[in-house]
């Protein structure tokens, strides 16, 4: 199993339960509706890597997003993480109204920063950047969920083991990764930077 970081300790997710469209500028640039109802799909945790690629036999895009670590079904410990996607492939399943898998939960799929501590109540925010440029920029007052209408819809009909993620949805401002980029993410609280991660795209 594909292990993350809780304050230096492994944890061993079972699975990543993602969300889609939960900002609404993100859902207007893709061309999307913007749904009634959270977008769940889910990554197995062999999608977990450590290494940002930029493609993989076709371009990846970026989706950074602020993701959150379940423990006796509270949302208990929060990171940035990305959600990687073989676009064109989306694309061309979407238009055959097939799942996304294939596009979404292949292996080095989703990334992820270290785990800190926080309440899914806490206002969050993230920034995603390359080579020092502003890429992506959100918080969870501009979900269409929050994080604990996340929990309670996915907890509905889903088992959330002790230490599955999960992701709430990126902002506007997703593209194409480009190799040798240098890429920088952060988790803020009330402007303070709780954790961040770096990558460089290869």
């Amino acid at each position: 199993m594909k292990a993350v970081f809780l304050a230096g300790k492994a944890i061993y997710p079972s699975k990543i339960v993602c969300i889609g469209r939960n900002y609404v500028a993100h859902a207007e640039e893709l061309g999307n509706e913007v749904p009634s109802e959270p977008v769940v799909f889910v990554k197995p945790a062999s999608a977990i890597g450590n290494v940002l690629h930029s493609e993989l036999g076709e371009a990846l895009h970026y989706e950074a997003e602020i993701a959150f670590m379940v423990a006796s079904g509270k949302l208990v410990a929060a990171t940035v993480g990305l959600d990687l996607t073989k676009r064109a492939c989306q694309s061309r399943l979407k238009a055959k109204g097939l799942p996304w898998e294939r596009a979404k939960a292949f292996d080095g799929s989703a990334l992820f920063g270290e785990f800190v501590p926080c309440h899914g109540s806490d206002t969050l925010g993230l920034t995603f950047s390359c080579d020092g440029k502003k890429l992506q920029e959100g918080h969870t007052g501009l979900m269409l969920f929050s994080p604990q209408q996340l929990l309670q819809e996915v907890q509905s009909f889903m088992t959330l083991e002790d230490g599955d993620i999960l992701m709430t949805g990126t902002p506007a401002g997703v593209g194409a990764l480009v190799a040798g980029g240098n890429y920088h993410a952060e988790l803020l609280l009330d402007g303070k930077v709780l954790t961040s991660v770096s990558w460089q795209a290869r």
